[in-house]
């Protein structure tokens, strides 16, 4: 051990440090308790013997600071004291000390001291490393030595605060074995568990970097996260998947999909992380998942989420404006402009997926905002949308304009679902 000795007096020092060599242990010296705290900042040991009386920072002071530096950390701390009244024990025992030895100071006890605090500090680390064992075991499922549901909805949620922050895409894969209940009442349960074990071992194979997360997600689902993963990357890991767990060549004479164990893998990618929640990206691979089970199984299928789309909206009228923008607000971002000038910088820059114009809007003086939404390279693909009053609408635009290559009318008065359903249509 590192034993570091606190004590002003040199002829003291000098004999302890000679007691502690004898004892088979490292004698480190301060001479006082600042240089003590000093020490203790680079310098890890693994008892400390204390003289009280120092000038300067006494021991009980030394003690004090000692324990609030070290924090959780329990290191042994001796006093050594020519005082045995009873309020200097207890005044000890409350600055954070573990022992007295009364001066002057006997060979015999203090090895026996030594040796007693360090058979204490070996159970400390020996409890120390059971306590990180059992945090690790806490954290894996017991058959597949891979994380466990809790443990990786609790990794996965620090990732994904992360790919907000940085903006960046994130896959989830959803894994689940084929036809595996026909596997355990044909081969057993002892067979099913090296299976599951197998094919774990054969998905882990296809995680190369330490950000991606593998989980039992309970049975045999399996879940994995691909932190800055775009969906072409995710498929290529899903198809990994799929072909690794094949070349296990593990027999499977009940699966109507292959004579060997294969799994499926829906995934989801989440390109653009703000306003999502990882749940929704679960969600979606889940139920690409569901798509590749529905269609044969042993494939791998990976949607990328999607995210709503922007809607401009460019009506003279404000109350026009703002009713269209209260029905569409659930489905879609909104934007708004109030004349044909706003309207036309806000489509070149913002570029939405849909324009829905007032028809006064839309033909007032002469057509002007519909010929340049039409003939501007940065506009002239976006659909447009006319609400109007007219029941011949297409008699509003002038023949030989140039026209938006995809344009639609809604006739008003309208409803809440004629117009989404119309929205949704245009959106494809």
């Amino acid at each position: 051990m590192k034993i570091l000795l606190v004590e002003d007096s040199a002829t003291l020092r000098h004999a302890m440090c000679q007691y502690i060599r004898e004892a088979g242990h490292e004698p480190l010296v301060a001479q006082s308790g600042e240089a003590a705290l000093q020490m203790l900042e680079d310098t890890p040991v693994d008892l400390i013997i204390m003289d009280v009386e120092m000038p300067g920072l006494d021991g009980f002071e030394t003690t004090r600071l000692i324990r609030e530096w070290l924090g959780g950390h329990w290191v042994p701390i001796i006093f050594l004291t020519g005082k045995n009244e009873d309020y200097s024990y207890r005044e000890g025992i409350e600055a954070g000390g573990d022992d007295y030895l009364i001066k002057p100071i006997s060979p015999v006890i203090i090895k026996a001291k030594i040796r007693a605090m360090a058979r204490i500090a070996e159970m400390r680390d020996q409890l120390k490393q059971l306590n990180a064992e059992l945090a690790v075991l806490s954290q894996l499922d017991s058959l597949t030595q891979i994380l466990n549901r809790r443990t990786f909805n609790e990794q996965a949620e620090h990732e994904w605060l992360l790919a907000v922050r940085h903006q960046s895409p994130t896959s989830v894969l959803m894994i689940d074995v084929d036809h595996f209940k026909p596997y355990n009442d044909h081969y057993g349960h002892p067979a099913g568990d090296e299976c599951l074990k197998r094919v774990t071992e054969a998905m882990k194979k296809c995680l190369h970097r330490p950000s991606d997360l593998l989980g039992r997600y309970g049975g045999e689902e399996f879940i994995a996260l691909l932190p800055n993963t775009d969906s072409a990357g995710a498929e290529r890991v899903g198809e990994c998947i799929n072909q690794s767990v094949r070349a296990l060549a593990l027999e499977h004479k009940n699966s109507p999909t292959a004579s060997v164990v294969t799994v499926s893998v829906g995934g989801a990618t989440c390109n653009y992380t703000t306003g999502h929640k990882l749940e929704d990206v679960i969600k979606s691979a889940d139920r690409a998942l569901y798509k590749v089970k529905n269609s044969g199984r042993d494939s791998c299928r990976v949607e990328d989420l999607a995210s709503h789309r922007t809607l401009l909206i460019a009506a003279r009228s404000a109350n026009q404006l703002f009713r269209t923008a209260e029905l569409l607000q659930e489905d879609c971002n909104i934007v708004t402009a109030d004349s044909s000038d706003e309207c036309l910088e806000i489509a070149e820059n913002v570029h939405p997926d849909l324009i829905v114009l007032d028809a006064d809007a839309a033909f007032h003086n002469d057509n002007y905002l519909c010929r340049q939404l039409a003939q501007r390279s940065a506009t002239a693909m976006i659909p447009l949308l006319v609400l109007t009053d007219s029941d011949k609408p297409e008699q509003l635009l002038n023949a030989s304009a140039p026209r938006p290559r995809t344009l639609a009318w809604l006739q008003k008065p309208f409803t809440k679902e004629s117009l989404r359903a119309k929205v949704q249509i245009l959106l494809g």
